[in-house]
């Protein structure tokens, strides 16, 4: 008799799907464990038991589970409870939460497998052709037992082999079939030691004489017993080779004559390579400790708590004696980063104190590392009680979570922006510490408005620190206005005379220099001086950016990129210019301005491999790099040591933006990117250069009055009904039609209108409004304090039902943004 499960597939489908199931393997399953299923015509998905024993369906007929990929189930039920929230409250499916949550590589999918059909050749034979791809193709499976697609395509040396398969399917020469991927394996490393039958004194001299004549072979042994260190220490195969700088063919004759033996261990892919001893943690001085008692009475009151401290003043040592109390109870810990970058630091910082308990958790980890640490949380190893990592590690399957920190908390990196759930970690985060009972820690220098609005009304705990660690004075600012520059003559390119000569004064004192420019590239724009002409991205409403050191214009939105041509494509003039300013070209103007400086860049371009941000963040802690240019990577806690200098090149790009935010994110950044300034023994400097030196959040950032921009700030939502005043939900239709995009926006904002009223603001055209050949516009709904949110988005999903229901609109794509920042 056969019983019947529902399955969570991880597809961006409202429902979930019933299939059946043997009896005998019924008793095997449990709700949270992998199942492969079939799904649509032959494709193979993982999929999620969620229950056990429902109902058969009424209106399909069930298919069978194909397989159990689990002996214990992958997600516990306070994982699916927690993801349950975050499809509801983000509106999005379940099922794309599952896709988000969970690393990809225990997401198998079937991938098409081709084989031969020996009975079709021996009636027909091979086609005539030798060196059609057909031919190709069935000579390869005379050979192999099964080609996948992508195999074919290299070798037919087409991108798309699909066509062909097809042929060849309906003329029976083949048949397919769909085979699950690989999914998670242990490391294996393969070690060598002599064999057993050499281990005697006598057995061993009579083997070194009859290797006389083989030196690379005796090479190799003698090699092996040094290595080994006289007590038999496990020696690695890699390690042996590099040692005597052999290739592995003499270690195979060795092995090929039974002297020496190989085997495998497994090892993890995290490894921790420092020392046993920890270090003790560093005493506290007044502030901080008034600090640490007062979050423990918040915390004792069940509150989140903001930590408002100043750059400087010391906030990671507070983090670390509240993560060595959870950790001397037994608990985890979860310290939420915004970016990647900071990892690196942060990571080298916590193993000194806490050594071998650390895991780092990105997405610039492989997926078997990923899915490493996974498994190490779920058996509550030690390993990985203190988690240190990005967004995606609130979905780690914790065992007993005692600590969440999260670093930076006003960071616009904790939103996620495509693909669904676009969910905000921070706010994520409180709600979840709520189903473990965990205290959560905000910390930040230049807090979020709606957190320190939070705080201020006493929704949170607000704990402040006003004083840099070590009493060290905050950096000396000073505005530099370039439009009384650029009139008197006292610029170098893009470098005001007074910032050239405070780099030159402080490489002078042995000190190192940031300089930051919030855009990558050479320069945003390439203007013909004769007729004006800017090349333009083909999918993209937006100008290409030009790529000095790889000659290229490129879009920053798709991808899309070309060499940059030397005449106008539109007059065929040679008279072409660039316009703007970007990180390449503060680099090459600060090398013809300082030829002997040492000098690197840190931005998306530079940052791209694995352990490009180690390398970048290690040479200028060694001060290896004297200036460092970067974008907003920069500003975001990493703690140099040395830094005397930090010039902004242009402040006004971050206070022209077009968003409400735009003031409160450019006294964010200026004020972060400023504390990387004098962190240690002396008192730093920072150098903004501004058109508009008179700017309000200009003073504000000089005189660090957080209070004055916070005050202000939300005395201006509150008369223009902005975040913390009201809850924004943004609306996007995205469709390839324009006047498709354009009926169906009206259509979808006249009806929302009718419920809300007012609280509609649009439909409008973003700023980029083609993206990918996609036409964008937006719609926000406002949604006041008194008014219920579960109920304004049930009223949204009953519009979008009847928005559906009209099939000229029904192909137009919806994407909902709740919380919208």
């Amino acid at each position: 008799m056969d019983h019947f499960i529902e399955v969570l597939l991880p597809i961006p489908l409202a429902r979930n799907f019933t299939y059946s199931i043997p009896e005998e393997q019924f008793g095997m399953l449990r709700k949270g464990m992998r199942v492969a299923v079939p799904f649509g015509k032959s494709k193979l998905y993982t999929g999620l038991v969620v229950e056990l024993d429902t109902d058969p369906p009424t209106a399909y007929e069930a298919k069978e589970v194909y397989q159990i990929l689990d002996e214990k189930p992958l997600v516990s039920a306070l994982q699916l409870r927690f993801w349950k929230w975050m499809a509801s409250y983000y509106m999005c499916t379940l099922g794309e939460v599952f896709r988000t949550a969970v690393p990809g590589i225990f997401l198998l999918e079937s991938e098409t497998q081709v084989m031969g059909d020996s009975d079709w050749v021996a009636e027909h034979g091979t086609p005539e052709n030798p060196e059609s791809p057909e031919s190709l193709v069935l000579r390869a499976l005379e050979h192999q037992k099964a080609l996948a697609i992508s195999e074919i395509s290299s070798l037919v040396e087409r991108k798309n082999a699909l066509p062909l398969v097809n042929r060849m399917l309906k003329a029976g020469m083949i048949r397919v079939q769909e085979k699950l991927g690989d999914g998670y394996r242990p490391k294996q490393v393969r070690f060598l030691r002599l064999h057993p039958s050499f281990q005697e004194e006598a057995a061993l001299e009579e083997l070194l004489r009859t290797l006389s004549r083989a030196p690379k072979q005796t090479e190799v042994l003698l090699h092996l017993f040094q290595l080994q260190q006289g007590v038999n220490k496990p020696v690695k195969s890699t390690e042996l080779e590099k040692q005597v700088g052999t290739s592995r063919s003499v270690i195979k004759a060795l092995i090929d004559k039974d002297i020496l033996e190989e085997y495998t261990l497994t090892q993890d892919r995290i490894s921790y390579s420092g020392g046993e001893e920890a270090q003790k943690l560093a005493g506290l001085n007044p502030e901080q400790q008034v600090a640490l008692d007062t979050i423990r009475g918040f915390f004792r009151e069940s509150r989140p708590v903001l930590l408002y401290g100043v750059t400087a003043s010391g906030k990671t040592e507070v983090y670390s004696h509240l993560i060595s109390e959870a950790l001397e109870r037994g608990e985890q810990v979860l310290y939420l980063v915004p970016e990647i970058a900071l990892t690196t630091q942060l990571v080298y910082r916590l193993q000194q104190l806490f050594t071998s308990r650390v895991a780092a958790f990105h997405s610039r980890q492989s997926q078997q590392e990923r899915a490493e640490i996974w498994y190490h949380l779920q058996r509550a190893e030690e390993k990985a009680s203190l988690i240190l990592g990005a967004r995606s590690a609130l979905f780690l399957p914790f065992k007993n979570l005692g600590l969440i920190i999260i670093d930076e908390e006003h960071e616009n990196s904790y939103k996620q922006f495509d693909p669904a759930p676009r969910y905000h970690a921070r706010d994520a985060a409180i709600l979840m510490a709520t189903y473990w009972e965990a205290p959560v820690l905000l910390g930040s220098a230049t807090p979020s408005v709606e957190s320190y609005h939070n705080a201020k009304t006493g929704k949170f705990g607000l704990v402040t620190i006003r004083q840099r660690y070590g009493g060290i004075l905050l950096p000396e600012m000073e505005l530099i206005n370039l439009a009384d520059a650029y009139r008197k003559k006292q610029m170098s390119g893009h470098f005001s005379h007074r910032l050239r000569d405070a780099i030159i004064e402080t490489l002078a004192q042995k000190r190192q220099v940031i300089l930051f420019q919030n855009r990558r590239g050479f320069s945003p724009i390439v203007e013909c001086m004769s007729c004006g002409h800017v090349p333009g991205c083909p999918n993209c409403d937006v100008s290409l950016t030009y790529h000095q050191q790889r000659r290229q214009l490129r879009c920053h939105y798709c991808g899309f990129n070309r060499p940059l041509e030397t005449e106008c494509q539109a007059c065929g003039n040679t008279n072409l210019d660039t316009k703007g300013l970007g990180t390449e070209q503060v680099t090459a103007e600060l090398a013809e301005l300082f030829p002997e400086t040492r000098a690197s860049r840190m931005d998306l371009d530079t940052t791209r491999g694995k352990h490009a941000f180690s390398r970048i963040i290690e040479g200028f802690e060694a001060q290896e790099i004297q200036v460092l240019v970067g974008t907003q990577m920069v500003t975001k806690g990493l703690d140099f040591g040395n830094v005397g200098l930090v010039g902004i090149m242009n402040a006004d790009t971050l206070l022209n933006y077009p968003h409400f935010r735009a003031h409160e994110r450019c006294f964010q950044m200026l004020t972060q990117v400023a504390g990387r300034a004098g962190r240690k023994d002396y008192r730093g400097k920072v150098l903004i250069q501004t058109y508009n030196p008179y700017h309000q959040i200009l003073k504000q950032v000089t005189t660090g009055d957080y209070e004055g921009m916070y005050k202000e700030q939300l005395y201006e939502r509150e008369q223009f009904h902005y975040p913390p005043k009201v809850r924004l939900i943004k609306i996007t239709l995205r469709h390839r039609d324009w006047n498709r995009v354009e009926e169906g926006a009206a259509w979808f904002a006249r009806s929302l209108r009718v419920v809300f009223d007012k609280g509609v603001l649009g439909p409008e055209y973003p700023p980029v409004s083609r993206i990918r050949n996609q036409y964008h516009k937006q719609i926000l709904v406002k949604i006041p304090k008194g008014q219920p949110l579960a109920k304004t988005k049930n009223s949204i999903k009953r519009i979008e039902k009847s928005f559906d229901a009209i099939s000229n609109y029904r192909s137009i794509r919806l994407i909902y943004n709740v919380d919208y920042i």
